[in-house]
Parts: C-alpha cells; structure tokens; sequence
C-alpha cells in the first residue's frame, strides 16, 4: 500500500533510495538514532512504512526492547559518571536474539528465526520468546540510543541520525550515515555528513 505523499515520507523514500543504492539486494539492518525519541521512534516507523510499500519486507525492533534489567540499570548510572561510558541496552542478547540471527537468515535460506523484542521493560522482565523468520532480501529498522557506543558501530548497515532541535550530541551525530533535520516537520531535510 502506498503512503500519502507528504514532505515526510518523500524525504523517507528519498533516505530508502539511498539505502538500495549502496546495499542492493540481501538483508539490511538500518538504525535510526536521534535527538528526540519520539521523531526517532516516528522516523523508524515512517521507514519501515516506505520499505514495505515497495513490497521489501520489513522488520522494526527498538532498543528500549532490549534494556537490561532496572538493578542493573540504576546501578551502572550510580557506579559511572561519563555517560559515555554507560547504556541501558543488552548488547548481548541484542547480538544474540536479533542481529546475528537477522544477518544469518541471508545465508541459511532466510530459516534462522530472530526476536524482535526480548525485554519487557514495564515488567522488568524477560519478554516471551517469539522467534520470526524472513526471507533473503529483508531490512530490519532499529530505532533508540545507539549510535554513541562504538562497540556497536558495527552491527549496523545504515544509520540515520534525526536531529529534532535542541541540543546536539556531537560523537553519535558524527557516526551517522544520514543526518536527517526535522526540526521544522513541515519541511524535513537531508543534512549529509562530511564523511559521506
């Protein structure tokens, strides 16, 4: 189904045009990050929108889906000062239930199962396993607080950073493929980094 054509989801189908150009064909992880969760969780949405209505399946997880337990949370935020140095994310059962399986589907006849969520943050505790599958030539779409760990920098294909106004964060902005302005949602605009 095709979306209604605003400045937002031209923009989007720009950023999804890009992606094809320089990852043709086979399994994509993209992750969006940004300065606002709301426009980085509504970004995340709107791109796996415009991959899907081109007939690319599409897969969305976020990050707050992946947490580590509350203790251990508050206690990493109370033993550490740099906050660059701290995150709230499992990175390895990031890695182990969602990243790897998703990367291994492209070469295992898309039959290695991944799980899109795998912490319930309102019940601080493990979410059901739900195991999905996807076929060879899928994107997975990430959105949440990502793109400032280098330990991750990695794992991704793509990355979107979407500045909403406000303060900008430097280092994860810098790491971005695609800068994305939407401060003024009217009229959302690609901001390239000097890097790309």
């Amino acid at each position: 189904m095709r979306l209604p054509t605003t400045a937002l989801t031209t923009l989007l189908r720009e950023v999804r045009a890009r992606i094809a150009r320089e990852l043709p064909g086979g399994r994509v992880i993209v992750v969006v990050d940004g300065t606002a969760s709301r426009a980085v969780r509504e970004f995340a949405d709107g791109l796996a929108g415009v991959f899907d209505e081109v007939g690319v399946a599409v897969f969305r997880a976020s990050a707050g889906d992946f947490l580590l337990p509350r203790a251990v949370r508050e206690s990493q935020r109370a033993a550490r000062t740099d906050a660059r140095e701290r995150h709230d994310i499992d990175i390895d059962t990031m890695r182990r239930v969602l990243v790897d399986p998703f990367r291994d589907g492209g070469q295992t006849s898309a039959t290695t199962g991944f799980q899109l969520t795998a912490w319930d943050a309102d019940r601080d505790a493990p979410a059901p396993a739900r195991w999905v599958t996807g076929p060879a030539d899928a994107a997975l779409v990430v959105d949440g607080p990502l793109l400032g760990h280098p330990e991750l920098c990695g794992l991704w294909d793509f990355s979107v950073w979407v500045d909403a106004g406000g303060a900008r964060s430097g280092a994860p902005e810098a790491a971005a493929s695609l800068v994305v302005d939407s401060a003024d949602p009217a009229r959302p605009e690609i901001r390239r980094n000097d890097r790309h």
